[in-house]
């Protein structure tokens, strides 16, 4: 009976609380930015860096050529000597051509204006209101090229036409003054061009002015009948050689003479 007993309960195992235990060690994590890696960031960042100060010397060059075109065009002399440093350049080695060869000529005042082409037309002094074109053709202006401040540099002129000797883009200008006292008109100020690739003439600047008074008001019979209006057309176009420039007035009896109110002309920019 004893022996039965004691088989039937299980054995107990105690489990000593002060046994030994040694922790797993972590693995250990490798650092994601090696020295390569922050190199290659490093270079990216210096050329990024480069790229916008190379790209903000070209802004700034560009806008210097842009600003100092802008004031060539607003200035009159500039605009006659738009190549001063090749003209000082032509004309200093003329003068020392002369001190070689012991000459004391004065040379030419065409070599001494640069190679781009310019000219200014002026209306004359004796054109008389109500007087027709020499030539006959309707409207169209006439100047004076070869007098006073009026000059052609490698440029023709024909009875009122500006002739193009060489293909480049020109800046064009043109200024007339005109009494509008009418009861009613239309005046037109117009800048043409005739080109041997289209057969009729083209249209390049156009101002107008139109008044009707109904009736005509005291203050311009007062004034003796006059109510001045002066136009100014301005602007660059590319012009070929053999191209003809001309300036069209409405009415042209209406014109104030003066080669300061009346005048025409162009200046080559670039080729």
């Amino acid at each position: 009976m004893e022996d039965r007993s004691a088989a039937s309960h299980p054995q107990v195992f105690v489990v000593a609380s002060q046994a030994g235990f040694s922790p797993v060690p972590r693995p250990v994590e490798k650092n994601r930015w090696t020295p390569t890696g922050s190199k290659f960031l490093l270079l990216v960042v210096a050329l990024a860096v480069l790229g916008l100060v190379v790209q903000g010397c070209f802004v700034y060059k560009l806008y210097m050529k842009t600003e100092a075109f802008s004031i060539c065009v607003s200035d009159a002399l500039c605009r006659n000597m738009s190549n001063s440093k090749t003209s000082a350049q032509q004309a200093g080695s003329l003068k020392s051509g002369a001190s070689e060869g012991g000459s004391n000529e004065i040379p030419p005042v065409q070599t001494l204006l640069g190679p781009k082409p310019f000219a200014h037309l002026m209306a004359s002094l004796n054109f008389l209101p109500g007087s027709s074109n020499p030539d006959g053709e309707k409207n169209v202006m006439q100047w004076i090229d070869q007098d006073g401040d009026a000059i052609t540099h490698q440029m023709g002129y024909n009875n009122g036409r500006l002739v193009v000797k060489e293909e480049g883009y020109y800046y064009l200008y043109s200024k007339v003054l005109v009494n509008a006292a009418e009861v009613c008109s239309l005046i037109q100020h117009k800048v043409m061009k005739d080109t041997v690739a289209y057969g009729q003439s083209i249209e390049l600047m156009k101002s107008k002015r139109f008044r009707c008074w109904t009736p005509k008001p005291s203050s311009v019979k007062s004034s003796g009948g006059e109510d001045i209006w002066d136009s100014y057309l301005a602007g660059i176009f590319h012009l070929q050689s053999g191209d003809e420039v001309f300036v069209t007035l409405d009415s042209i009896h209406k014109l104030r003479p003066g080669p300061t109110e009346n005048f025409m002309g162009a200046f080559m920019i670039s080729p």
